[in-house]
């Protein structure tokens, strides 16, 4: 199978930023249960504008980590563009009988998360912080997270879904898919709309980066995250005691996030324990699969 993904910096380290988007664009390789073997690197860097060294720092975190999936990068294609990109066209290889597809949730499953959301409303607070830093006033600027959560943030988005898909050996995976930019909840809908199914999440069960909820209640989040927002609220039904800060973090939009995977009940917590095993300490069963309602989505305290 193959998959193509790149984007722009989301954070100012080039080998991390390499690291970030190497990790994001394996994630669709893992969610299909496949093992990475082969990527083609895709650049796009203003070469008049910005030193060639962070390029190169840009193509090492993306080799480091590709190396550490089992992939080789062998070659790619650049451009020299206003606007740094980077990414990568991946492929991997998986038995046929063996393919996860992003549909065949099936009523009675355990839905389990690999990594915890948040990261959408925590970069883009460590964004505002830097903009601050650099204007006149930043002298005066109150941080709105600790450089602490903020490595919290991008150790998740650098790490591999590879204890994800691993863990899928010897469990009935139903269906897969990684959670990216338009949220848990917009995978989620996908999911279910194609297998005829509704998912129900429980907010309290749903695992968050350290400071994500105090920065939503906030009000802090990226426009992809209020667009998701606007867009499924009127999809989804809300019990009671749910907030809208509750909702948001929901539909944070994730760069690098976890997988969303559908299996048997009983075999929900289980699952979950061998991520957490190999590596994904996060993971947890943080919904079900219900009979389809009226809606697609629903959400409970």
């Amino acid at each position: 199978m193959q998959t193509v993904d790149f984007f722009t910096p989301v954070v100012d380290d080039p080998f991390l930023f390499g690291q970030i988007a190497a990790a994001n664009a394996f994630s669709d390789v893992y969610a299909m249960g496949a093992r990475p073997m082969l990527a083609l690197a895709l650049a796009a860097f203003p070469m008049s504008v910005l030193p060639t060294e962070l390029l190169e720092e840009i193509l090492r975190g993306g080799a480091e980590k590709a190396r550490e999936a089992g992939a080789v990068i062998g070659g790619g294609h650049s451009i020299d563009h206003d606007v740094p990109l980077y990414g990568l066209a991946a492929s991997g290889l998986v038995e046929e009988a063996k393919v996860v597809r992003n549909v065949g949730a099936r009523p009675g499953d355990a839905l389990v998360l690999t990594k915890p959301l948040g990261v959408g409303v925590t970069v883009c607070a460590g964004r505002a912080d830097t903009l601050a830093a650099d204007g006149m006033t930043g002298i005066f600027h109150r941080r709105l997270v600790s450089d602490d959560a903020m490595e919290e943030a991008v150790r998740s988005m650098a790490a591999l879904n590879r204890p994800g898909a691993e863990a899928m050996s010897g469990f009935a995976v139903h269906a897969a898919t990684d959670v990216t930019g338009y949220g848990l909840l917009g995978h989620a809908h996908e999911m279910a709309e194609g297998s005829g199914v509704t998912t129900e999440f429980s907010v309290s069960r749903v695992p968050l980066l350290s400071q994500a909820r105090r920065l939503a209640v906030k009000g802090i989040a990226p426009d992809g995250s209020r667009a998701n927002f606007r867009n499924l609220k009127p999809r989804t039904e809300i019990a009671e005691g749910v907030t809208d800060d509750d909702l948001l973090l929901l539909c944070d939009a994730q760069t690098s996030g976890g997988l969303l995977v559908a299996l048997p009940e009983t075999e929900g917590e289980a699952y979950a324990a061998r991520c957490r095993e190999l590596g994904a300490k996060d993971a947890a069963v943080i919904g079900r699969v219900l009979e389809k309602g009226k809606m697609v989505l629903r959400v409970t305290k």
